[in-house]
């Protein structure tokens, strides 16, 4: 890990360098590939054109999500905070920290405001909103982390009086067993003892909302779903032609999931020439590149509790449509 001291007093950045990520990362695809349907990591949508046009499906009207998620936490940012009495805020996959004000606001407005952990891998991102920060929030001190949420929790500074957000209903693209549990095990090793979870969930709710949030009328969410192939084109040395796939999202009701997969329109081959794989595929067959599993609070209080937290609060908007837990380590 290199550590280095933005301009600004009050910003530290922590990279965390792993001199065998790009072998990790390679390996990781290479397993993804040969599973039975192949697989691209979910993590490769988000180059640049990936981003902006997840910036665009959070604001499309089917896409709930975001501003369900964004009401919620206005609506009990101060009770959070009552009840856990945080001084520190870390956010988990911190992206451009646009939910994180309402809870830095809350903070502020209790007088217990001291410092900000975000957590991303994009280090540009990361270090201009440590910039926007701490000039939006005067004496606000932030400790940036550039690393994997997934893998660098390790990394984390500690702290006391503390809140770990994970937000945006980030713990479905993970399977509940053992990739969602496992993630929050080792979040719970690196949280101090009472310390405490904020966890955005999608929850389980009528199968048409459900389809169209994924299936936006715009095309936005195809356009995201097609983009990876480009990014693995470029990034891997694959020879996917997009004209040659469509977006598929449907609901896995035996999962409780959403799944996003590219299906073929015909037979054909394609190679991964960075890690050695080629495959063949009829069409109809079809490459999935995302899961968004969705809980009820009995599965997610269930969850937590194997993981070595328990839940203290379970939030929900009007419309059950998305959840927050705030839950503490044990």
């Amino acid at each position: 890990m290199s550590l280095s001291s933005e301009e600004h007093p009050r910003i530290v950045v922590d990279v965390v360098i792993d001199d065998h990520a790009e072998e990790k990362t390679l390996e990781q695809l290479r397993e993804a590939l040969l599973e039975d349907p192949p697989r691209l990591p979910s993590r490769h949508f988000y180059d640049d054109r990936g981003s902006d046009l997840f910036e665009q499906i959070c604001e499309l009207p089917e896409y709930y999500q975001t501003r369900t998620e964004h009401k919620l936490l206005e609506d009990i940012a101060p009770r959070l905070i009552e009840l856990t009495g945080a001084e520190r805020l870390v956010e988990l996959g911190s992206g451009a920290a646009t939910k994180t004000r309402v809870i830095l606001d809350a903070m502020r407005a209790a007088g217990c405001l001291r410092s900000f952990v975000p957590m991303d891998v994009s280090e540009g991102i990361v270090r201009r909103v440590a910039q926007e920060l701490v000039e939006e929030y005067p004496r606000l001190e932030v400790h940036a982390v550039i690393g994997s949420f997934l893998e660098d929790l390790s990394s984390l500074p500690q702290g006391h009086k503390e809140l770990v957000a994970f937000l945006g209903g980030t713990i479905g693209n993970l399977k509940p067993e053992p990739h969602a549990r496992e993630f929050l095990s080792n979040l719970a090793r690196a949280m101090g003892s009472g310390e405490y979870l904020l966890l955005g969930a999608d929850l389980i709710k009528n199968r048409r909302l459900l389809h169209a949030a994924y299936n936006d009328s715009q095309g936005i969410t195809a356009e995201f779903n097609l983009n990876i192939l480009e990014v693995t084109n470029r990034r891997f040395d694959a020879n996917f032609e997009l004209g040659q796939w469509l977006h598929r999202a449907f609901f896995n009701e035996d999962e409780h999931r959403i799944e996003m997969h590219l299906e073929a329109r015909t037979d054909l081959e394609f190679t991964v020439a960075a890690v050695g794989v080629t495959r063949r595929v009829a069409a109809g067959d079809t490459v999935m590149t995302e899961i968004s599993t969705k809980y009820d609070q009995q599965k997610l209080e269930a969850l937590l509790a194997c993981s070595g937290f328990e839940l203290v609060e379970f939030f929900t908007d009007p419309d059950q449509l998305f959840s927050l837990s705030l839950a503490r380590t044990v």
